[in-house]
C-alpha cells in the first residue's frame, strides 16, 4: 500500500507520502516521539504531532516490515545521572526493599572522600536509584532511595578495553581520548565490571602512582602475592612508563602522565568507569 494511504487510513490526515523523523526526548519521558514532518515542502511543528506520536511510530515500523528494513535509528545518549551520598544506605535487592546486598558508604575505602555514587537507573518515579554495590568485587547492583539526594550528571565516561590495553573517554557519543594503559598481570588481572570514580588524588612527582590517582569504587579480589599495598582500584600515572600498554599491574589502569593531564578536568567524582575483558 502506497504510503499516503496507509497514514490516511490511520486516521492522520496527509495528503502525500510523509517521510517522518522520529526521535528521543525528554518531553515524551524516554519514548519515541516526532520531530518534525516534511509535507510538500512544509515543516509541521512537533507539537501538532507528538499526540500521535505511538501510532506514527507503529506506523514506520509497519513501513520498514514491508520495504524489508528493520534498522531502528538510535537513542540521543543521555548523561549520567550522580548522587551524592550524605550517610552511610543500605542497598536493597528491589526498590523501596528486599534483602540487603550491601551497603553504600558515605565516604571512600582509603581517602574518605564523600562519595558521589553513579546511579544507573531509577524507579518509582524517582523515588529510587539503581548502583553498583560497591568495594565488593561482586558485580551486584541493587537499590538506594535517592528521593532529596543532592544530584548532578555527567556526559563523561570511562571505557576501558581490556584485551586492547585501552582506556577510551567519551562525552555524549564523542571521543575524547584514547590512551594505552598498563593492566592487571595473570595472576592478578583487572576485574571487568561497573564503577565509578570515588577518589581524586595527587602524588609527588615520581612517585609508584605518578603523580595523581583516580580512586574507583572496585576492589582487586585476586591480589599478587606478597602485595600490601591495599585493593582498591585505580586509574593512576607510574614511575615506570614502559609498563603501560602491558599486563603487568595488581590490577589497576596505569596511563601517562600526558594522559593524566587530559583526563583530570574530565573525571570527576561519580564519573562511570566500564571495564570490558
Amino acid at each position: 500500500m502506497e504510503r499516503g494511504a496507509l497514514l490516511r487510513r490511520a486516521g492522520v490526515v496527509l495528503a502525500v507520502s510523509v517521510p517522518l523523523m522520529l526521535g528521543f526526548g525528554p518531553a515524551a519521558g524516554g519514548r519515541p516521539i516526532v520531530r518534525s514532518a516534511e509535507v510538500a515542502g512544509a515543516v509541521l511543528p512537533s507539537v501538532a504531532l507528538e499526540r500521535d506520536g505511538a501510532m506514527l511510530g507503529a506506523i514506520l515500523r509497519d513501513l520498514r516490515a514491508r520495504d524489508g528494513s528493520t534498522e531502528e535509528r538510535a537513542p540521543r545518549p543521555e548523561p549520567a545521572l550522580l548522587a551524592r551520598i550524605p550517610r552511610a544506605m543500605r542497598i536493597t535487592a528491589h526498590p523501596g526493599g528486599g534483602r540487603t546486598v550491601g551497603t553504600m558508604p558515605a565516604g571512600s575505602k582509603y581517602y574518605h572522600e564523600p562519595i558521589t555514587a553513579w546511579v544507573i537507573d531509577v524507579a518509582r518515579r524517582g523515588r529510587f536509584g539503581e548502583v553498583t554495590v560497591p568495594y565488593s568485587g561482586s558485580g551486584r547492583t541493587g537499590w538506594i532511595p535517592i528521593r532529596g539526594l543532592r544530584r548532578d550528571a555527567t556526559w563523561v565516561t570511562v571505557r576501558v578495553d581490556l584485551s586492547r590495553h585501552l582506556l577510551v573517554v567519551e562525552k555524549r557519543d564523542r571521543v575524547l581520548g584514547r590512551f594505552p594503559a598498563a593492566t592487571g598481570a595473570p595472576v592478578s588481572p583487572t576485574p571487568p565490571g561497573r564503577y565509578f570514580v570515588t577518589d581524586r588524588v595527587a602524588f609527588s612527582a615520581g612517585s609508584y602512582y605518578g603523580t595523581f590517582a583516580f580512586g574507583i569504587s572496585g576492589i582487586q579480589t585476586r591480589l599478587p602475592p606478597g602485595w600490601s599495598g591495599g585493593n582498591q582500584l585505580a586509574i593512576h600515572g607510574t614511575n615506570s612508563p614502559s609498563s603501560i600498554g602491558r599486563s603487568v599491574s595488581a590490577g589497576c589502569l596505569r596511563v601517562s602522565e600526558a594522559a593524566l593531564d587530559r583526563l583530570k578536568p574530565l573525571l570527576q567524582l561519580g564519573t562511570p568507569v566500564i571495564v570490558r575483558p
